[in-house]
């Protein structure tokens, strides 16, 4: 108004301005007037600054109170809350509040586990046992003919029709127990991998010996029914399984498994090993050479596990570590560790003259360091050399460092044709107790590297010790795309098998290895979930401090559809998951096997990292006698304290648990359906109902927990009848309310559904897909949780999350040990579009919005929580009431207030949100800002509440993230500096594999054919380069969670953003977890004030920082036992291969082109 009257004035002297002659007079005028114009439009712009929009806080109140009673009123009705809490307090004087004793709780849990795990250990005790009979009674027969049932042959025929040879008819039925595999419980089968030759005399003498463990895998099952997959892996490559089952080659054709590369086998036939790989990168490794010696690294890196420790040193004119970082020093064989060096062996290249002598000695200098510092296995400890020739005279080496106790093995490993320095390199090993093998070709490296084990097993098998042990944590991949193993994290039970024939036995022959699974749901099925009470759980470490089982272990990432377990999976610290221990006083006390209490203040993160609780945990923690594992178990201050018991005769219970709107968890073990194969086709209700009816008097039950369930089926029994009527209500039903629900600590849950398949929204919600919102082995519902941290009484809303993912956050604990083979391929494949079908739909009908509630029982001082109750609606239903209260009438009386009157947030000036209380949209006039954090779209407002301390930050950190690899994170290639030196490297190339074909084609063929055989450029990029932005590696993250301060109930502030201000009035809503949030519209403030995002941020580690991470030695409990050394040992059993006699002037015109071309 005022800029228009300035205008007009404006306007109007320049039209009095009538002619030349009144110019000249009217100039002091004018100017009078311009600088009139100027202070009005001056006073104007200050006025927009000064005097900008003022929203009233009356009115924000007035409309948060009216709309926290109606949905308020709105939940209470269709969830039925205020009936249920009533219920439960009628019975307050029925029941008993008794406080958990959790040292008491963890001892039996650990006296359980100990039993079922020992039950294991004897079933493969008495595997060993009959191999080693089988063995000794069983002549070696070279030209043995022998028909067995190879698992990849059975049930084929060929082009005729005829059953294939090794085949054969091979009855399989699907097994429950065996998650619906087809198998026969009757018969094992060997499968034997694609390398080795399935009737090699090796091979039909071994398949015929193991035919008697036939009858102890089936009476092993008999004896105790919940073992799952049995096994013998033999020496020599073959694979016995039962039940037997039809093998199935990968995509190629080809069978790759190799039981002797697992990790049962490997650690049952060796003591725990020091090892350092001496590898040679001087010229005349070039080539195929160098691409062998890759490989045979990479093998023995995968002979390694978490109790091993190892170190790489590469030498040629000098000796240099592949990973500097670990210079002069052993390092933990943990699966990280190992990739870390693998990926670091694919970077070396070729160059020099090789100097054995200085690597052999600094390999010694690690060792003997180790030992006198108490670090590494201090067991075995072992050199591999591995080189295409060794002209050096090193025995003053071995007798400065190893001789005559010879207490470090070398092994050597000839790459390539040449056997010029065989001998040498023999007598290296020979000398050293240890074992020299020629590896020409790749196919050639897996028998020669396995021949080291033999080596190592050697006084074990003599002294015939029969250690048992046990694995970490893993996935059988190989197994599992085979269809041989359906649940995905295991442990392995597993004893080697002797030869006890006295003619063998300084040789120390090593048969093989037995053992069996054991899946860590079923383990941790014997803590159960609701003696631990809402945010409580259990957990196992092993000795290496790794976590065995942890509901917050997430092993697998997406790549592209696929679901793959992470690079570190089975190698993540107990600290790194329960990161507010800082001092690592848990972690210490459970890797040495204590028994102890310890209590922490944690922020814990829930619906997929988004929200953070803070609670008081206490830790209850023992050893597991016989295993290498410790059991630890938390209790929430508060909500675990205190159980409360409740009890009511079976006929009164079970009348009501046979109701159709109830449910139990079905992950939950209430009775043990799988010790009878009769009761495996059950589910856990059918079991119960069978128990309680008579039906099943024997069958093992959980009482209490039976007992619990009938008198929460009792006491929420009346919520049938209040939901039923609610629906029959003549009045009817508000359009958009979908489902009611509860759930109680028993694991029972009922629900109804007020709105049909057709025409609901969460069509997915409370179905068995819905994990987040039932019952599992590993959390109690996100609602349950919720709101069990809330007033009782009092709702709490909130938006379920979105189905989406980024870098950082993968698969929560869900699916680290629940998914099965079957689940998993229906996730990765068909499970992806479903969901995105899902969720189309659920975009086009609108979002949805979830009500909760927590039910307490109070006996006394003592509260314990009996439940949640909630309701689930369409975004619609409260859109609809917001918008209609949050608009004043125009012909509202604003005479007594002072600022905007009328009010309405349905006006272009102001912007109205519902928020919850971490700061997510619920409701927003852009209908995409729902689930959105408010910081997001309104960087200035969010800033300044936290400023103001209605909300504070919260910083979280995730120790299991997955981060975009950075393209030189890795590589240790020397960059192209430019295309001169590209041009030479192309040129040097060329020259020297010219020459060296000429002379080899000549003269050297016989021997150096690897040459050109596959000759790769030096200046080639590594494949493992392509398209590094595209691929995830492990990282760690930190990444905020924001919270709102519930004693600042309202605040309003002036946000100064340049030329104009913004202001906004925040109001909590009553009752609820809710804010309405009022801002002023016409003020963009984005130019001085930057979103707040919760994306995480990887952790960056500078050079120094990351070495030292790298480099720190944990505590770690070492295993009991040790097998170095036994002096009957025939160390004179090392290998060998005939050498080809050579002319000395061949030899020296080979050696003089070596010489020149390197």
């Amino acid at each position: 108004m005022l800029i228009a009257a300035a205008a007009g004035m404006n306007s109007q002297s320049w039209g009095s301005t009538g002619n030349a002659s009144n110019s000249h007079r009217s100039g002091p005028h004018r100017a009078r007037l311009m600088m009139l114009l100027w202070i009005i439009l001056s006073s104007s712009m200050c006025l927009m600054v000064d005097g900008q929009m003022k929203i009233p806080p009356e009115t924000v109140q007035q409309w948060a109170v009216s709309f926290g009673k109606e949905i308020n009123a709105l939940s209470a009705r269709y969830s039925g809350a205020k009936l249920l809490q009533k219920k439960y307090k009628d019975i307050e004087g029925m029941v008993k509040i008794q406080e958990v004793d959790g040292e008491e709780l963890v001892r039996k849990f650990a006296e359980e586990m100990e039993e079922m795990l020992g039950r294991k250990m004897k079933s493969v005790k008495r595997l060993a046992e009959a191999a080693e009979d089988a063995d000794f009674y069983h002549e070696y027969n070279e030209t043995m003919e022998y028909e067995y049932y190879n698992s990849l042959l059975i049930n084929k025929v060929n082009e005729d029709g005829n059953p294939l040879p090794l085949g054969g008819p091979f009855p399989l039925e699907e097994n429950e127990h065996f998650n619906k595999l087809p198998v026969n419980t009757r018969l094992s089968n060997i499968q034997v991998p694609t390398n080795v030759y399935n009737r090699d005399p090796d091979i039909l003498n071994g398949a015929f010996m193991s035919e008697a463990l036939n009858e102890v895998f089936i009476e092993n099952f008999q004896k105790d029914p919940t073992l799952t997959w049995q096994y013998f892996g033999s020496s020599t490559g073959f694979f016995r399984l039962y039940p037997g089952i039809q093998w199935t080659p990968d995509e190629n054709g080809v069978v790759t498994f190799d039981s002797r590369n697992r990790n049962w086998y490997i650690q049952a036939a060796t003591s725990p090993k020091d090892v350092v790989i001496v590898v040679d990168v001087s010229g005349s490794m070039k080539g195929l050479r160098l691409t062998i010696a890759k490989h045979t690294i990479n093998t023995i890196l995968d002979t390694l596990g978490e109790n091993d420790f190892v170190n790489i040193i590469a030498y040629s004119d000098y000796v240099r570590y592949v990973e500097p970082c670990f210079k002069g020093m052993l390092v933990q064989a943990d699966l990280d560790n190992r990739e870390h060096f693998k990926l670091l062996v694919d970077e070396l290249h070729v160059k020099g003259e090789g100097k054995v002598k200085k690597a052999m000695k600094e390999s010694f200098k690690i060792l003997n360091e180790a030992v006198a510092l108490g670090q590494g296995s201090l067991c075995n400890q072992a050199i591999m050399l591995i080189t295409d020739g060794a002209m050096e005279d090193f025995q003053d080496v071995f007798e400065e460092f190893n001789w005559p106790e010879r207490k470090v093995r070398v092994f050597t490993y000839l790459i390539g044709r040449e056997m010029t320095f065989a001998e040498n390199v023999k007598w290296i090993a020979c000398n050293n107790k240890g074992y020299y093998t020629h590896v020409s070709t790749l196919a050639d490296v897996q028998e020669n590297v396995m021949e080291y084990l033999h080596v190592l097993s050697r006084p074990m098998v003599i002294n015939h010790d029969h250690d048992i042990i046990w694995t970490e944590a893993y996935m059988d991949s190989v197994l599992f795309n085979s269809q041989a193993q359906s649940l995905l994290l295991m442990t392995s039970v597993a004893m080697p098998v002797f030869s006890k024939k006295k003619e063998t036995l300084s040789h120390g022959i090593l048969l093989g290895v037995v053992g069996t699974d054991v899946a860590l749901r079923e383990l941790m099925k014997l803590a159960p979930r609701y003696k631990l009470g809402v945010h409580g759980y259990a957990f196992l470490v092993t000795n290496n401090g790794y976590i065995l089982s942890h509901p917050d272990l997430r092993p697998l990432y997406k790549e592209g559809k696929k679901l793959k377990p992470k690079p570190n999976y089975n190698s993540v610290d107990l600290s790194e998951v329960e990161w507010e221990d800082m001092e690592e006083k848990l972690r210490t006390s459970m890797v040495k096997g204590e028994m102890g209490t310890l209590t922490l203040d944690v922020r814990t993160s829930v619906d997929k990292g988004r929200r953070v609780m803070f609670l008081k945990n206490d830790y209850f923690y023992t050893v597991l006698n016989e295993t290498p594992f410790s059991l630890g178990i938390v209790l929430t201050k508060g909500h675990g304290q205190f159980i409360f018991i409740g009890n009511v005769s079976v006929e009164e219970g079970l009348h009501d648990l046979l109701a159709p709107d109830l449910i139990i968890a079905s992950e939950w073990t209430y009775c043990e359906t799988d010790i009878d194969p009769a009761h495996r086709k059950l589910s856990q209700f059918q079991a119960m109902v069978r128990y309680l009816t008579g039906k099943e008097p024997d069958m093992e039950c959980d009482v209490l927990l039976l007992q619990q369930t009938l008198f929460d089926a009792v006491v929420t029994a009346p919520m049938e009848a209040y939901w039923t009527a609610l629906m029959l209500n003549e009045s009817g039903m508000d359009e958009g309310v979908e489902t009611a629900f509860l759930g109680t600590r028993s694991g029972l849950m009922r629900f109804q559904r007020y709105t049909g398949i057709e025409k609901r929204t969460a069509k997915s919600f409370l179905t068995a897909a819905d994990k987040e919102n039932m019952f599992t082995l590993d959390h109690f519902p996100l609602w349950y949780r919720r709101a069990a941290e809330y007033p009782t009484g009092q709702f709490l809303y909130y938006i379920p999350r979105e189905e989406t993912r980024d870098a950082f956050r993968d698969y929560e604990a869900d699916y680290s040990a629940i998914l099965s083979a079957e689940e998993v391929d229906l996730h990765a494949e068909e499970g992806g579009r479903k969901q995105r079908e899902e969720y189309d739909e659920e975009e086009e009908a609108g979002r949805i919005v979830i009500s909760a509630t927590a039910v307490t029982v109070k006996v006394g001082k003592k509260t314990a929580v009996a439940g949640a109750i909630g309701v689930q609606m369409t975004l619609e239903v409260l859109e609809s009431r917001f918008w209609a209260i949050t608009a004043q009438p125009n012909d509202t009386d604003c005479s007594d207030q002072e600022g905007v009157c009328p009010l309405r947030c349905d006006s272009f000036d102001i912007d109205c949100y519902l928020i919850d209380n971490n700061g997510f949209v619920l409701i927003s006039k852009q209908r995409s800002d729902a689930r959105r954090f408010i910081g997001e779209i309104d960087g200035s407002v969010m800033t300044t509440l936290i400023r103001m301390g209605m909300f504070k930050r919260v910083s979280l950190f995730d120790y299991q993230a997955m981060c975009k690899m950075n393209s030189h994170s890795i590589s240790s290639a020397r960059p192209l500096l430019s295309p001169f030196y590209g041009l030479a490297a192309a040129l040097k190339w060329f020259l020297s594999n010219f020459l060296l074909f000429l002379l080899e084609f000549n003269i050297c063929g016989f021997w150096h054919t690897e040459h050109f055989t596959e000759a790769k450029p030096s200046f080639t990029v590594s494949s493992a380069h392509k398209k590094k932005g595209d691929i995830l590696q492990p990282c760690d993250t930190e990444y905020p969670s924001f919270v709102h301060e519930p004693s600042v109930k309202e605040t309003n502030s002036i946000i100064k953003c340049g030329r104009c201000q913004k202001m906004f009035v925040v109001q909590q809503i009553p009752e609820s977890n809710l804010l309405m949030l009022v801002v002023q519209a016409d003020c963009d403030c984005s130019r001085h004030y930057s979103p707040i995002t919760m994306e995480p941020k990887e952790v960056k580690y500078n050079a120094s920082v990351k070495c030292d991470r790298m480099r720190s030695q944990k505590i770690r409990r070492r295993p009991e036992s040790c097998h170095a050394y036994h002096a009957q040992e025939n160390a004179n059993d090392c290998g060998g291969a005939s050498v080809i006699s050579l002319s000395a002037s061949l030899f020296l015109s080979c050696l003089s082109f070596r010489t020149l071309v390197s």
